[in-house]
């Protein structure tokens, strides 16, 4: 199916010289009677490079054939992701860079949703929030819970989140996987 440039929203992906890319960031221009030009940050879900890219308001390009799929998140070797089908049982691996913006954010055992472009896997759709326990934190301070001080907390993944001073350690938070702040306390 062709999409016109203008349906080149944030977080559309499409297909480009039979590579999938994603749109990061998306601006057009009008031009008055010359139509319009758009402008678009992509970055490519196979290998992970981001691109400029302009395209005028005439073009078509396109949509790419994206297949999801629910997985559980098996372990990592540092320079490999590994997932498995529970249903199937077959498994999956998807390269670090590829992973980067999830490193930290997943534990063994997770469910995510992994995407594939005909049967490759290309990408990994964190969840908005995820809860994780604080494994370290210093001790608030007398007199510090009146104001709305931050500290560090090291979380069972091994990433370091600011969190308010009424966090103690083994508290279960949610942290958010797009900006990687603090969200709330997780009630168990």
């Amino acid at each position: 199916m062709a999409l016109g440039v203008t349906d080149l929203k944030k977080g559309q992906v499409f297909q480009m010289d039979g590579t999938p890319y994603r749109v990061v960031e998306y601006n057009q221009k009008v031009m008055g009677r010359g139509g319009s030009i758009v402008n678009v940050r992509i970055k490519s879900l196979t290998d992970g490079k981001v691109l400029e890219k302009t395209f005028k308001g005439n073009e078509s390009i396109e949509s790419a054939d994206i297949s999801l799929q629910t997985v559980q998140y098996l372990y990592n070797d540092g320079a490999t992701w590994f997932f498995m089908n529970e249903e199937t049982f077959e498994q999956f691996e998807i390269n670090a860079e590829l992973m980067a913006d999830g490193n930290g954010y997943l534990k063994e055992g997770d469910k995510v949703t992994l995407q594939f472009f005909g049967d490759r896997p290309i990408n990994v759709e964190l969840p908005k929030n995820v809860p994780l326990r604080v494994v370290y934190t210093e001790d608030v301070v007398k007199g510090d819970t009146t104001s709305n001080v931050m500290k560090d907390a090291e979380l069972e993944t091994g990433i370091t989140v600011k969190v308010p001073a009424f966090i103690k350690q083994n508290d279960l938070i949610s942290v958010d996987t797009a900006t990687g702040a603090y969200r709330e306390r997780v009630k168990e």
